[in-house]
């Protein structure tokens, strides 16, 4: 008899501890406000989270996925923007420098942000032809249900 009590203790503790898909789901919530509030950063760190403490709850993972998918695209559109500002005010200062040698430290510059600028517009492209895949693979997918 004892240890039917026991037993029933144990099942009333257990039960009432939130699923794994449920506690994925809370922090998904928490990862689409702090998406929304536009902090990308602690977005792809919670997103980060998730994936190493729920790897089972695999339809929240799938929705992760997307929001990670959005976050790096405004970070890389952000960088893109900020890089070309800053490639268009020493692209003005090479034009405005008589003095040769800060005219070459300058084009040096330029030429630093100019493969920045290339690097974080392929980023972009990557992550529009990503996102296109996923789009596709998730058609696919319903289609087949």
């Amino acid at each position: 008899m004892k240890h039917i009590w026991l037993l029933l203790a144990l099942l009333a503790l257990t039960s009432c501890k939130e699923t794994e898909e449920q506690m994925a789901a809370d922090l998904l919530g928490e990862i689409e406000s702090l998406y929304a509030q536009g902090d990308y950063d602690a977005t792809l760190d919670s997103i980060m989270s998730l994936r190493e403490r729920f790897p089972m709850a695999i339809e929240e993972r799938r929705q992760a996925l997307r929001i990670w998918q959005n976050a790096s695209l405004k970070m890389a559109q952000a960088d893109v923007i900020h890089t070309d500002s800053a490639l268009q005010r020493t692209l003005r200062l090479i034009e405005q420098t008589p003095n040769l040698g800060q005219a070459n430290r300058l084009r040096m510059r330029r030429d630093s942000l100019k493969a920045r600028y290339e690097a974080m517009c392929g980023v972009v492209r990557m992550i529009h032809f990503r996102q296109k895949e996923l789009n596709e693979a998730t058609a696919t997918a319903n289609v087949k249900k």
